[in-house]
């Protein structure tokens, strides 16, 4: 839900850590960013043409360079000098460009880390390590805030950037924080869960307990001697028993008003995100299938009660509610991802499901494209069936930038599975693919 994160972030609650200065940011910032640009400039055509209505052979390459594309865009609209390093907004004149918005932040981690995997290009891995050195050098000098869930997207991101990387700093900067939010918000009011934030404990809700649920899932993978997963089962119980309806929906949260009441005023997108992640990621850990079976179920609920059938509706104006629906994109690509290796595996189950939401992300991606290119770059409003508006905050950019990335990797996906099925079909009789 919205509430007010734009002027939440001058909390400060620990003790600094990993000290940075201006200078450096900006320096780490030009490096990446001429070396990215100099590429996409100088008619690298290895992924084609990228601009609007533009094809390429294949859908895999149209896509991947549409992807590049909206990540130049984040940095075309939004990057301003110093410390700020991004506005808030573009334009850049609504009066607070010079809010931290810690989180949105936490995302454009993720977004760079994206379009490394895709590319394996280390200039967008640098510029990830760029986003988090921002994040804690606006933070003070230190890696908590005041909300549990902002400090969860931030581990997450931390989580993937070492993955990336392979350095560690990062991996225990996720722990650091895991460690603070159960010290601090971890209780059992209601049932043992997380609060929202430090000053309502007694507040519990999906955006603080989805992300707990998959930092504790990808911590366990790094170290099954703590109960990392334990606690991820213990939230995500508490999610389905408190805040999930019998057809999947996912409620904001109970308990704001210290009333006993679920918001149920609020159905956000991310919402949905967040519980599809989280079953996926205790799935992929315990191959438990009562766990894909709700991240399946509430896919197909969120699409059809939350979209016309292409794309999701502007879920607000406020800044905040730009995120929402990428977060759902970002956790709607890793159901696909394990849909389509289990149909790989001949597993069909789930098949009519997995066409359903493909179609989904293509047809709603479409439209984004077909909408949202402005100048050879990607200006997308929070509705992508129609053309931007005047005034977006970064938060909307990084919602497309999401989706894109999840619709190259589908394309990528499908173009691998097309030249494994030609390969096969083209070996001798009695050959034996290697």
């Amino acid at each position: 839900m919205l509430r007010s994160r734009a002027t939440r972030s001058s909390n400060r609650t620990a003790e600094p850590q990993h000290p940075l200065t201006s200078s450096r940011v900006a320096r780490m910032v030009a490096s990446p960013l001429k070396r990215v640009h100099s590429r996409h400039s100088n008619g690298d055509t290895r992924h084609g043409n990228p601009g609007k209505g533009i094809m390429t052979s294949t859908p895999a390459q149209t896509w991947s360079a549409r992807a590049d594309t909206a990540q130049h865009s984040l940095d075309h609209f939004f990057r301003v000098g110093g410390p700020q390093y991004l506005a808030n907004s573009h334009p850049h004149d609504r009066g607070n460009t010079e809010v931290f918005n810690y989180w949105w932040l936490a995302h454009v981690i993720d977004a760079r880390t994206d379009a490394w995997d895709r590319s394996g290009d280390p200039a967008w891995r640098q510029l990830a390590i760029v986003a988090r050195d921002n994040i804690v050098e606006r933070n003070g000098g230190q890696l908590f805030n005041d909300y549990f869930d902002d400090m969860l997207w931030f581990a997450l991101a931390l989580e993937r950037v070492h993955q990336a990387t392979g350095e560690q700093q990062y991996l225990d900067e996720a722990i650091a924080i895991w460690d603070h939010v159960i010290a601090e918000g971890w209780n059992d009011t209601l049932g043992w869960s997380l609060a929202w934030r430090k000053q309502q404990l007694a507040y519990k809700n999906t955006p603080a307990n989805g992300p707990l649920v998959i930092l504790g899932v990808r911590l366990s993978r790094h170290d099954s001697s703590r109960d990392y997963l334990g606690y991820a089962q213990l939230a995500f119980e508490w999610l389905t028993a408190n805040l999930v309806s019998e057809n999947g929906f996912v409620e904001d949260g109970v308990n704001r008003n210290e009333d006993g009441a679920v918001d149920t005023q609020w159905r956000f997108t991310y919402n949905q995100g967040l519980y599809i992640g989280a079953a996926v990621e205790l799935f992929t850990a315990t191959d438990a299938r009562h766990y894909l079976d709700r991240a399946v179920q509430t896919a197909m609920t969120a699409v059809r009660e939350l979209s016309d059938g292409t794309v999701f509706p502007d879920e607000g104006d406020g800044g905040d509610e730009g995120l929402f629906k990428g977060v759902f994109y970002r956790y709607l690509g890793e159901l696909l991802a394990v849909l389509a290796r289990l149909a790989e595996d001949g597993d069909d189950e789930f098949t009519e499901q997995r066409v359903e939401l493909e179609r989904f992300l293509r047809a709603g991606t479409d439209a984004l494209w077909e909408n949202g290119v402005v100048g050879g770059h990607l200006r997308p409003g929070n509705d992508w069936s129609k053309e931007p508006v005047e005034w977006i905050p970064y938060s909307t950019m990084v919602s497309a930038i999401f989706a894109v990335e999840q619709r190259a990797r589908l394309e990528a996906r499908e173009a691998g599975a097309e030249s494994s099925a030609t390969a096969s079909s083209a070996a001798p009789a009695g050959a034996v693919a290697g």
